[in-house]
């Protein structure tokens, strides 16, 4: 790991604004590693884990173009906990190692955020964190966004937000928050609020 530089554990719940802050704290000089797009790496064709993903699921989980496909993926692990389990020990490791070889990278950036939506339920990325920062919003914001953007129904969204981590548990875990209900302008507020924070945090570390 990076010796003395602050590291954020960025999370919340889907469709609660992740990747929007993410792209705040960057703006701000942040470093950013995101667990989401080193899984969408190695799961797309040519990707490091899909021989692996081929070998332990079959062709059937596999696309026309060699990558993983995510929505047959999805509706698996969704009615399947051990194959959830068996992607996840699959995955899980791969994407560690890349997001630390990224962190060392970031060695010049002020602080850095790593963005890991399941932080609350992953123990071994909770120990890569000093501080972890959720981004919160209503139950209805998220299903509005999420449906809107994956194209899912309501019933479909809320199935996921049932399967991740309450969120009263995830706020529990939270060192700072962000509340993502009221636009654009507010958001950019708190992050710079909080980019103040990390500053003098990370220059009295």
């Amino acid at each position: 790991m990076i010796q003395d530089k602050l590291i954020i554990g960025l999370t919340g719940g889907i469709g609660s604004g992740k990747s929007t802050v993410a792209g705040l704290f960057a703006e701000h000089g942040a470093g950013i590693v995101d667990t989401d797009a080193i899984a969408h790496r190695l799961t797309r064709a040519g990707g490091e884990a899909m021989v692996a993903i081929r070998a332990t699921f079959g062709s059937g989980y596999i696309t026309e173009d060699g990558a993983l496909d995510r929505a047959k993926m999805r509706g698996l692990v969704f009615s399947d906990a051990p194959a959830k389990q068996r992607l996840e020990l699959l995955l899980h490791p791969l994407i560690r190692e890349q997001a630390k070889a990224q962190l060392q990278q970031l060695e010049a950036n002020p602080y850095i955020m790593l963005v890991v939506p399941l932080l609350p339920e992953s123990p071994a990325f909770r120990q890569m964190v000093q501080r972890v920062l959720v981004v919160d919003c209503d139950e209805n914001t998220q299903i509005a966004r999420v449906a809107g953007r994956n194209k899912m129904t309501e019933a479909e969204v809320r199935a996921i937000i049932a399967r991740q981590t309450p969120r009263a548990e995830r706020l529990q875990l939270a060192d700072d928050v962000i509340h993502n209900d009221a636009g654009l302008n507010s958001l950019s507020e708190q992050v710079v609020a909080l980019h103040e924070c990390y500053l003098n945090k990370q220059n009295n570390h």
